[in-house]
């Protein structure tokens, strides 16, 4: 963000520079041109004077020393020229008025106008500045005076005084880019800190507080999102610690009452009284796997960031609690997990997930194989469990992620409805997702994808 926030800074401060610099070196131009075109002109005006002495008089030689030694002097020619375009006399025998910028002059000279002044100078234009002065009165315009000079030095007293601008104009830019780069940090370092607070708060880390320093917007963002991060923390204390205390509060009167029902099957003697107790029995029962549910949701709610987990290494520890499961049921186990593929998981949740995934498998498909395997696909890393059971249909399928949902077929199998869906919340918060599909006709394949961990 510093270089982003800079990058928007300095051509902003270039573009102020230029807008301040372009018109100041135009005037500095225009200035050194118009100071050397007066000179010349004045010149001019001298040898026009003279020459108009001259001619009346018909004695030339003063005039043609005086041009030679301003030549000498400048290195700008100057020439007398006659009407039809006729060299009267020159600094040079080979002085050249077929120069277009002196042919138009000469024209306009000839006609009774004074020639306009010459164009702004620039470093790179290299064409000479010529300057023509009429010799006479009025319309009567006998010959003209025309003086060529070089721009060379000109154009490099301009670009030197450009130069000596560029350099006065750096330094207030390069001492307000020094001053930008501090303060910048010191806005910037808040709004990084918050950054890295939300991301230890995201990862778990609810005891992070962000520091309250740098602007007074800042301090007081700082401010409020440390309140929010201890209201956040608060309630999901109170609610984990409610649902804990719940459960635990509630583990003994519950065994105490299972008991009480349990002691009065010797004092039921009619089948209707025997069946309600049944009946209550096993409500009792299912009412304890309710609570060891919710404290296992308790549990792996609190987990952290995602970490880098070993596939083939998670899922070796818990195959042989799998293969003694499927055996029970007399079902086939293949697993098939590539060596050295890795995925992003909350700590000791894919564990989890894999043994509530294989464990549903084994309970409820009434298949007869079950296969767990893993694959890279991109970014990411899909591990199937694939039973050849009766599977789900559509709609059960979209339904059995929600907390507490069970299919009408799987009613009298022991089960609370939960565990599919603090599987789903868990790859989730994983950066994951897990999807039951449809392998074929029949079965059902529950596919968890992770991050891969390269």
């Amino acid at each position: 963000m510093l270089r982003r926030l800079l990058g928007v800074l300095v051509p902003l401060l270039v573009v102020l520079a230029a807008a301040m610099g372009v018109p100041l070196a135009t005037a500095i131009a225009e200035g050194e041109t118009q100071r050397m075109y007066l000179d010349r002109l004045a010149d001019a005006s001298r040898f026009a004077s003279i020459a108009d002495n001259a001619l009346s008089s018909g004695r030339t030689t003063a005039l043609r020393d005086e041009m030679v030694r301003y030549d000498a002097l400048y290195s700008s020619p100057a020439a007398l020229v006659a009407p039809g375009g006729r060299i009267i006399l020159a600094s040079r025998e080979n002085f050249d008025l077929t120069v277009p910028t002196v042919a138009e002059q000469l024209k306009l000279a000839f006609a009774g106008y004074r020639p306009d002044p010459p164009e702004v100078v620039w470093p790179w234009r290299e064409a000479p500045l010529v300057v023509v002065e009429p010799v006479g009165r009025d319309s009567e315009v006998v010959a003209s005076v025309v003086t060529v000079s070089s721009t060379e030095s000109l154009r490099t007293q301009i670009a030197r005084i450009w130069w000596l601008l560029v350099l006065v104009g750096l330094v207030p830019m390069l001492a307000l880019v020094a001053v930008a780069w501090p303060i910048s940090r010191w806005v910037l370092r808040p709004i990084h800190q918050l950054d890295e607070a939300t991301a230890r708060v995201a990862g778990g880390e609810l005891d992070t507080r962000a520091d309250v320093d740098g602007p007074p917007e800042l301090r007081r963002l700082a401010v409020s999102f440390n309140s929010m991060v201890d209201v956040v923390g608060r309630a999901l204390r109170r609610q984990r610690a409610f649902v804990a205390d719940a459960s635990h509060q509630l583990r003994n009167p519950l065994a105490s009452l299972r008991l009480a029902v349990e002691n009065l099957q010797p004092h039921l003697h009619s089948e209707a009284a025997r069946q309600a107790h049944e009946i209550a029995v096993e409500e009792a029962a299912e009412m304890g796997r309710v609570l060891d549910a919710l404290l296992a949701a308790t549990r792996l709610d609190s987990a952290a960031a995602a970490e880098p987990v070993e596939l083939d290494a998670l899922v070796a520890t818990h195959e042989p609690a799998w293969a003694a499961s499927a055996l029970r049921a007399e079902i086939e186990l293949h697993v098939d997990i590539p060596q050295g593929l890795r995925a992003l998981e909350p700590p000791g949740g894919l564990g989890s997930v894999l043994d509530e995934l294989v464990g549903n498998a084994v309970r409820l498909s009434g298949g007869s194989e079950i296969v767990v395997r893993a694959e890279r696909v991109g970014d990411m890393v899909e591990l199937h469990v694939v039973d050849d059971g009766t599977g789900l249909p559509e709609d059960e399928r979209a339904a059995a992620l929600d907390r507490f949902w069970r299919s009408p077929r799987h009613q009298n199998i022991a089960g609370t409805g939960l565990g599919l869906a603090i599987c789903a919340e868990l790859v989730t918060a994983a950066g994951g997702e897990l999807e039951l599909l449809s392998p074929g006709p029949h079965g059902l394949d529950a596919v968890v994808r992770l991050p891969a961990a390269d």
